[in-house]
């Protein structure tokens, strides 16, 4: 994954996941996204680093959040945006993957944003890609979602500084189904982070969950003591075959975040939720909609974030800003 990710001089080619991605490039898509957050507060914010390419947005999930900032975010570089409507594309008719692609590069697109709901969708498309044609992971089955991992760790060094290191993270909720949680905590764990916390009921941890550098937690306020960063997860309801939860109010009763229990964390610990939320499920909306809480900063962050991975993966230089 690596080696598809990365040109040979170490510059992003795609983005497809966090996983074994170097420190380096990381933290160059958050310094480049703090050069695009400086522009989102012009009056013009569009800058022409992709004007005369193509960016088209294959979405075959469903996305609100997700679609909407990576089309703002290509518009604001100046590419020209095709959106596919795949209830009405040939892949509804039976065409496949790979003839899709090749059509579309047919027309000379330069980039493909691709959200599947089968793993490894967006790594097929960059494996089958022409040279030059850069594929980004919108999101792909229970795998990965590389972009929505960089602007919550944006997110989180806005509030808490660089130095990852000092910081304990929690992340709560359904990790079994989730890519966001996969990608997060890659890109935590990339960046140094000092310790990171997972809790869930075990019917919604993955197996050897510890390897993937965490602790595991079954008591959600034991979790919460001194923790600085709080990320709740969606139930995704949609991917679960059988009995993973008693009830959803057993589980807010017992791992749901409320104002309440997050006085066991930090006084200035912020709350995340990559969205969309389960009110009075996975946290209470006095939670959500109060001063700790940066969930819609985050969606505001996005954009920044992926006009960066947009500009690096089409490889103009930050200098050129």
């Amino acid at each position: 994954m690596r080696s598809l990710q990365l040109h040979s001089d170490g510059r992003l080619k795609h983005f497809l996941s966090t996983e074994g991605l170097p420190r380096a490039v990381l933290e160059e898509i958050l310094n480049t996204a703090d050069a695009f957050m400086e522009t989102s507060g012009r009056a013009i914010k569009s800058v022409p680093l992709l004007r005369g390419r193509t960016i088209a947005m294959l979405f075959f999930e469903g996305s609100t959040r997700t679609r909407s900032t990576f089309e703002l975010a290509a518009k604001r570089l100046s590419a020209d945006v095709l959106t596919l409507d795949v209830g009405l594309s040939s892949t509804s008719k039976g065409e496949t993957l790979l003839d899709t692609l090749r059509n579309l590069e047919a027309m000379h697109c330069d980039m493909f944003v691709v959200r599947h709901a089968d793993s490894g969708a967006a790594q097929f498309f960059a494996s089958h890609a022409r040279e030059g044609v850069a594929v980004l992971n919108a999101g792909d089955g229970r795998h990965a979602h590389p972009t929505q991992a960089m602007l919550d760790v944006y997110t989180i060094r806005r509030h808490k500084g660089p130095d990852f290191g000092r910081l304990r993270v929690v992340i709560v909720g359904d990790v079994l189904h989730s890519r966001v949680a996969r990608s997060q905590i890659h890109a935590l764990n990339i960046l140094h982070v000092g310790e990171l916390r997972v809790v869930a009921p075990a019917t919604l941890l993955p197996e050897a969950v510890q390897a993937l550098g965490v602790t595991v937690f079954d008591d959600l306020d034991e979790a919460l003591v001194d923790a600085d960063v709080v990320i709740g997860l969606r139930l995704q309801k949609e991917r679960m075959r059988g009995a993973f939860l008693p009830s959803e109010g057993e589980y807010f009763r017992r791992y749901g975040l409320t104002t309440e229990r997050l006085a066991l964390a930090k006084p200035d610990c912020i709350v995340m939720h990559p969205g969309p939320m389960n009110r009075g499920v996975e946290i209470a909306s006095d939670l959500a909609d109060g001063p700790r809480s940066v969930i819609l900063e985050q969606v505001g962050n996005g954009i920044a974030v992926r006009m960066a991975v947009m500009a690096l993966c089409l490889g103009r230089p930050r200098a050129s800003l």
